[in-house]
């Protein structure tokens, strides 16, 4: 079984063993960005690591706009279920972007990254990274291995979501609202490919949207269903 959360930020009881329960072995949990636990390599940071990796169940993150990049693609780059992957640690794995997963007998498209909110204000010295944002090879190859599964796929994880659910959401600060590229892009990829889920954490919130774009936070969901559990 496949289940997906939100963004972390590094919230060891986000992932306790009570609040992932329902999960058991040989199951998957596919987090939406901003995991959090791979950010100063301290002691503590690689024990929480290595708790997480030791779990019965493969602990899997697409990464957001809150990542140590540097740390994280450091990590050799090897393949899981059809996909690129960062193997962190036993059963945890970062999932690359523009990849295809088959996982528990469904395709899973998966696209990380995005732009920061505070963007204009934030630097290479206050945490800020352009690796953040997915660059050209990476949306090329996400149509390219979409391509190869004729544009049909169960679900997409991502960190933001598409153009149109972005402004649904923020409606109130519609004047204000920043869409990247990537927002366009998901926009054509929503419109283009054939999915029956569609989740991403970046704007932190657990909403319907609708029967097929879903918004997590802090709910663990299946991910099949769209069901809380």
């Amino acid at each position: 079984m496949i289940y997906v959360t939100g963004d972390t930020h590094a919230d060891a009881e986000r992932l306790s063993l009570s609040r992932l329960r329902a999960l058991k072995a040989g199951d998957t949990l596919i987090i939406c960005g901003d995991f959090g636990f791979l950010w100063d390599n301290s002691k503590r940071e690689q024990k929480i690591i290595r708790q997480l990796g030791k779990r019965k169940y493969n602990i899997c993150f697409i990464d957001g706009t809150h990542e140590n990049f540097k740390l994280l693609n450091n990590y050799e780059v090897s393949e899981w279920n059809g996909g690129k992957v960062h193997k962190i640690y036993g059963n945890l794995y970062h999932l690359l972007r523009g990849q295809v997963f088959e996982i528990d007998g469904k395709t899973v498209f998966t696209m990380g990254g995005g732009e920061s909110p505070d963007i204009d204000i934030r630097t290479d010295e206050n945490g800020w990274s352009k690796d953040e944002i997915p660059t050209q090879e990476e949306l090329l190859e996400g149509v390219k291995n979409l391509e190869k599964h004729n544009y049909k796929v169960d679900m997409v994880i991502t960190h933001e979501p598409p153009t149109r659910i972005k402004g649904f959401l923020q409606l109130k600060d519609y004047d204000t609202l920043r869409v990247s590229a990537l927002n366009a892009y998901f926009e054509e990829l929503s419109d283009s490919c054939e999915f029956d889920k569609w989740y991403f954490g970046s704007l932190h919130t657990d909403k319907y949207i609708s029967s097929t774009h879903i918004g997590v936070f802090k709910n663990i969901i299946n991910a099949e269903t769209g069901e809380k559990v």
